[in-house]
Parts: C-alpha cells; structure tokens; sequence
C-alpha cells in the first residue's frame, strides 16, 4: 500500500472518529440536547453570590421550589449590586419559576439572566430565566424545554384508578383545570416579559413531558441559537 492511500485512509478515520465523538454528548432520544444536561443536583435552588471580575453575580443552581421566590426576593434586596443571574435547573415547581421570574422582572435594578456555555435551564427555569430584563444564552448553553403538564403524574392517575371510577374521573377532572389554568398564566406571563407567544404553540406544547405510546421517546427540546432569538427568549448576547 502506497504513501497516498495510507494518508487517505488515516484522514478519513479521523473524519469518522471526529463525527462519532460529536455526536457522544447528544441524546439520542432528545438529539437537539445533551445526553447529560448539566443542571445540578441540588434539591433546591441555591443562590450565591460571586464577584467576577468585579461584575456581582447569582449563581442559581438546582430545582425550582417553592421557596425560591421569597429566597430570591430577599436576595436581591440584600444584595442591590447583582447585576447577572445565571442559571442551571433540572427545573421544579412551574408557579414558582413564574413568580421567580416576576421577582427578577420587578427588581429595583434591571438585572440580565444568562445560561453560560454547558448549563442547561429547563423547564420551570426557563420562567425564571425569561424574568430577566436582557436574557443570554451563550452558545453551548442550553435552553431546554417540555410541555408543562400536570398528567405526568402518574402514581396520582394510578392510584384514583385503584380507589374506584368517582376518584378518577375527579382527578382528571382537576388535572384539565388545573392545566388550562397554567397555560393561560405562562401564556400572560410571556406576554409580561417580552417574549414570543409563539413559543408556547410552535415548540412548548408540541414537546411530550412524557413519552407517548407510539414509540417516540422525545420529550425534550433545545432551542438553537437562531430560535432563541427568534422567539425573543434571548435578547442580548455577551
């Protein structure tokens, strides 16, 4: 074998290799996200305050509960100089992302939400991210997305069953309410902050929260950097 097809045959090995390894880090049932988002796994939203190169930043990190718009209010009261809030969550209580997120909008001072590059925002974080008056999502940041609904709780549905017609249909019953009543307020809240309405019909409400029974196993989004802008979820970039 001569010099030439040697050489060919190494460059094209590494073209193969270089494509496989790319694509390691995406799911391959979710493939516009990474396989392992990067959203921390603290029980609950820890807030901490850093200095960076003399820019006050909030560090959030972890799940969206209940207790985060109280924490988060007195936060930035204590601290008036946070001028950044950047955010990694596996996502949580979908009110509380919303009242979070009218915390940050109704701060004293503008404050900017930013998602860095290898953190993942998603679900109920992406409330308390759109609270942020310029929002960023650095290029290798994820802003991850589902269907907000409350039918995945299946233990719930599981067990009325088990205690008889009445309860079932009393919990469904509850689950339509309660759903038609939480698409109308995140479809209020978007309109507050600025952001696409068309975010909920074109991407949000057309992600499954969970899998369907026809095999298709996608239940997560992330936007692209062109769609973050199109649908104003982003609104700056630094």
């Amino acid at each position: 074998m001569n010099n030439g097809i040697k050489a060919a045959i190494a460059t094209a090995s590494l073209l193969v290799m270089g494509a496989s390894d790319a694509n390691i880090g995406m799911d391959p049932n979710n493939p516009t996200c990474p396989r392992y988002p990067n959203w921390s796994s603290n029980p609950k939203m820890d807030l901490t305050p850093v200095d960076r190169q003399g820019t006050k930043i909030l560090l959030a990190e972890g799940v969206v509960d209940a207790g985060l718009p109280d924490r988060l209010r007195k936060m930035l009261t204590e601290n008036p100089d946070i001028s950044e809030i950047w955010l990694r969550s596996p996502g949580g209580l979908a009110r509380a992302g919303n009242d979070a997120g009218r915390v940050i909008r109704e701060a004293d001072t503008a404050i900017i939400t930013r998602i860095p590059k290898g953190w993942t925002c998603f679900s109920a974080c992406n409330f308390v991210f759109m609270g942020g008056t310029a929002r960023i999502v650095e290029p290798g940041g994820h802003f991850m997305v589902h269907m907000f609904t409350m039918t995945g709780d299946r233990d719930a549905i599981n067990y009325s069953i088990e205690m008889g017609t009445d309860s079932t249909v009393g919990l469904i019953s509850e689950v339509e309410q309660e759903s038609a009543l939480l698409a109308t307020e995140d479809n209020d809240f978007l309109i507050r902050m600025g952001v696409s309405r068309k975010l909920l019909s074109e991407v949000m409400y057309k992600t499954r929260a969970v899998e369907s029974g026809d095999g298709d196993k996608s239940t997560r989004r992330c936007l692209t950097q062109e769609e973050s802008l199109r649908y104003n979820v982003a609104n700056a970039s630094g």
